[in-house]
Order: C-alpha cells, then sequence, then structure tokens
C-alpha cells in the first residue's frame, strides 16, 4: 500500500481546489471584482465548460450552488437562462481566497510566458506563421458574443502563433499558457476586443516580417496582464 509522503509541501492557493471548486472560485471573483455585472446572463453551461477547461457537468453542479449562495438565479421562460443576481452578496465564496493565495505564481507565470512568447515571436515572424489563420481568428474574436467564445479563439491564436517555433520551446510555452489560463476570469467583451486590436497589430507585424514590431507587441500584450488580470484589479 502507498504511504502518503510526509515532506510534501502543503497545497496552497488553487491546487488544492477540485475542478467544481475553481470554477465557483472564478465566477464569484469575476462578480466580486465588477468584471460580471448584476443581471447579465451567462453563457450556456457548454460554452463555459470549454472555457474554464471543465467537464459540463461540473459547470452545472457549480452553477447550482453558486444559485445557493445567492451569487446568481435561474429564470425561466423568454428572456430567462442562469444570471447574475441583481444584489449579489459579497465574499461568500470561501474559494476566492485561494486564487488570492496565488498571486505570487500568476504574476510568476506572466513573467515566464513573457520570456517564452517574446523570444518565439521573433523566429515566428521569419518563419511564415500561418497568417491567414490568424486573421480568421481576429475576425472571428471580433465577432464573439461573449467571454466564453472569446476565451477559446483566444487561445488558438496564441497557439497558432507559436506553432512554427522550435518544438521544444513551442511544447514548453504551451504548458505554461495552459497553467495561467486556469487562472483567467470572465471579462467585458468590451476589455475582450481592445485585446483583440492588439492581436490584429501582431499579425500585421508578423505577415511583413516585421521582427521588431512583433516582439513589441507581444512584450506590451503579455506585460499588460499584470494590470488586467485579477492580481492587478484587487
Amino acid at each position: 500500500m502507498a504511504t502518503a509522503d510526509l515532506d510534501a509541501p502543503e497545497l496552497t492557493g488553487i491546487r488544492r481546489l477540485s475542478a467544481l471548486d475553481t470554477v465557483r472560485a472564478r465566477i464569484a471573483l469575476a462578480v466580486e471584482l465588477g468584471l460580471l455585472k448584476p443581471g447579465e446572463r451567462l453563457p450556456p453551461n457548454g460554452d463555459i465548460a470549454r472555457a474554464l477547461g471543465v467537464a459540463e457537468i461540473t459547470v452545472r453542479r457549480a452553477l447550482e450552488t453558486l444559485a445557493e449562495d445567492g451569487l446568481i438565479e435561474r429564470r425561466r421562460g423568454r428572456g430567462g437562462g442562469t444570471l447574475v443576481a441583481e444584489h449579489p452578496p459579497g465574499k461568500r465564496v470561501n474559494e476566492v481566497v485561494a486564487y488570492f493565495e496565488s498571486a505570487a505564481e500568476v504574476r510568476e507565470l506572466i513573467d515566464h510566458r513573457l520570456v517564452l512568447e517574446t523570444g518565439l515571436v521573433q523566429l515566428v515572424a521569419r518563419r511564415r506563421p500561418d497568417v491567414e489563420r490568424l486573421r480568421e481568428l481576429v475576425a472571428r474574436m471580433d465577432t464573439a458574443t461573449g467571454w466564453a467564445e472569446f476565451h477559446e479563439l483566444d487561445a488558438e491564436f496564441h497557439r497558432t502563433v507559436a506553432a512554427p517555433g522550435p518544438p521544444a520551446a513551442v511544447r514548453q510555452y504551451e504548458a505554461v499558457l495552459t497553467e495561467l489560463y486556469r487562472f483567467y476570469l470572465p471579462y467585458p467583451l468590451a476589455t475582450l476586443r481592445e485585446s483583440n486590436g492588439e492581436h490584429a497589430k501582431l499579425v500585421k507585424a508578423l505577415a511583413s516580417g516585421n521582427r521588431e514590431a512583433a516582439t513589441r507587441i507581444t512584450r506590451d500584450h503579455v506585460s499588460g496582464l499584470h494590470q488586467t488580470m485579477f492580481v492587478g484589479l484587487t
């Protein structure tokens, strides 16, 4: 029989949370920060599941418990659905604390992504990136109807940018990106559209092979996460 590793460090931050708890925390934190507004309708469960990287049943159960906590409400009939409560109670979801405990880790992940992505972009600018696919993704993000749809496209965009890079570096980059995406929250579409404007500038620089411009745009785009992710909003 396996025995517990008594020397293993205690799990902290979001690493101690179940998938259900992370969904609760991400939605609750978005409500607390005002990213999700009172009365705002949430996307379908399947869209949320894909955006947050969990099973649809996990989303359904998480939303049920958030409704019990009073943060969201279910409305039947025409114009119904799952909406943020008009007067959501503050600091009701204890799992949010785990995200605050992870702030230092998030900042380190952002810096790690910054180093990897700027380096990859310098190489990719000379390696014929799939510009047409990138343009298509930018256009789809411009017409996305919600944060869940946008998030899926955003992840595909950045992986497509990095794809022509050295395989070992791309694998490392994708691992960091996946880890960082675990901390992303629902954001207003206006904020996401602004981010997509930076995507469009990057595609233009890559299409022209302008390595300096592509690197500068990427540096600004990624380093800005220190202000726009929850670590910069709290």
